[in-house]
């Protein structure tokens, strides 16, 4: 299922919202900013390229084949399934990075917010009106290089709203463009954003993904450009915070995570973020108060039955890591990681069916290429395994 991004942290509790969604809320005391602190970014930092298209874009706009389904389907659904029937580009998710438009027509991938960007560039060259929308789904976690990652979702819509009363013979008005079903899509409540909200989720994204390849000082560079691009944005300010507390800058990391809980007091990953740097910073009450109030809303953090699952595995007690597998993909049923695991724990149960049917949902589900070719070839090897089981390690 298509989703986004958000931080924390192993050791550290780290919890950064990135991805789809999160948007802009009342205005509150400014996060601060420590340019001196962090060195140059290595690469060009912002996003004004970010819906510009390539040469090669501009080419396939041009080509016959898109000219023909633009003719045969209508200008809306004819950008559509130019752009994502199996039989033309092929665009493939894929969740490691978020990809300007060219970026992801060039690599003939991305992750939501990719998508929604290119389809954007190529609407709006096409003069078609566009909406963007931010999807009211459960956050999705995963975890890299030491850091949880929280995923939202984003969609986007081409074409005019009908006035109310107004009947349209234009059956491509307000077509919706989802990376998930259609129908599943259609159910979920949504509100709509504006691009600049889509720029700065691009500019976290970013920051995120800097900071899964521990380039600390790229990452702040990034957030830093999400904050100035949308100084509300819980999501960009808690990532801040993130940068922050990993670079060492504690003071700043509480007063950024304290900005960020003006804006929405219950937001549990910034909880989980400012409770350890409050007991660093020598605040123990106040930590302790906070970490009860946490296990009062969310006794199980994300992953808590999955690391339990993992320690039973190790001891080789395989029934009490398939129940605390079970548990974890019972909240978390797109975890690519849940699912292979708990697949892992069947196989060396002896329960080879139900092995392979959790790996081969670990390799649908999955949003990483790398994943998806490591889970395909565990389970080929269980495919061609006869009455004498390896056990997976």
């Amino acid at each position: 299922m298509p989703r986004f991004t958000v931080l924390l942290s192993l050791l550290l509790t780290w919890s950064l919202l990135a991805g789809c969604a999160g948007m802009q809320p009342p205005a509150a005391a400014p996060a601060p900013f420590a340019d001196a602190r962090f060195a140059p970014p290595r690469d060009k930092v912002g996003a004004d390229d970010l819906f510009t298209l390539s040469p090669a874009m501009r080419a396939y706009l041009n080509s016959h084949a898109f000219t023909v389904q633009l003719r045969q389907l209508g200008q809306h659904r004819g950008l559509v399934a130019a752009l994502y029937s199996k039989s033309d580009l092929k665009l493939q998710y894929e969740s490691s990075k978020t990809r300007t438009a060219a970026e992801t027509y060039a690599d003939r991938s991305g992750n939501c917010l990719s998508l929604v960007i290119m389809t954007a560039a190529f609407a709006k060259e096409l003069g078609m009106p566009v909406r963007y929308r931010s999807v009211d789904v459960d956050d999705a976690w995963s975890r890299s290089a030491g850091l949880y990652l929280a995923s939202a979702h984003v969609n986007i819509s081409l074409g005019q709203r009908a006035e109310s009363g107004v009947r349209s013979s234009d059956q491509d008005d307000m077509l919706l463009v989802d990376f998930i079903p259609q129908d599943a899509a259609a159910r979920l409540r949504a509100r709509e954003v504006d691009e600049q909200d889509i720029v700065a989720l691009y500019l976290n994204n970013r920051a995120a993904e800097m900071l899964v390849q521990d380039r600390i000082d790229d990452a702040y560079w990034w957030a830093r450009a999400a904050v100035a691009k949308r100084p509300g944005m819980l999501r960009a300010l808690n990532t801040l915070g993130v940068i922050y507390e990993k670079h060492g800058d504690m003071l700043l990391a509480e007063q950024t995570y304290r900005a960020a809980l003006e804006r929405e007091p219950e937001n549990m990953a910034v909880m989980r973020n400012l409770q350890p740097v409050l007991a660093r910073l020598g605040k123990q009450e106040e930590a302790a108060a906070l970490a009860r109030r946490i296990a009062s809303i969310e006794p199980y953090p994300p992953y808590h039955h999955f690391d339990q699952g993992m320690i039973a595995l190790r001891a080789g007690d395989y029934g009490k890591a398939r129940d605390l597998f079970e548990r974890e993909v019972r909240r978390a049923p797109y975890n690519d990681e849940f699912r292979f695991w708990l697949g892992v724990s069947h196989l060396q149960l002896g329960e080879l069916g139900h092995a392979r049917e959790q790996i081969a949902k670990a390799v649908d589900t999955s949003t990483r290429q790398e994943m998806r070719q490591v889970y395909s070839a565990k389970l080929a090897h269980l495919r061609r395994a006869s009455a004498a089981l390896a056990p997976i390690r």
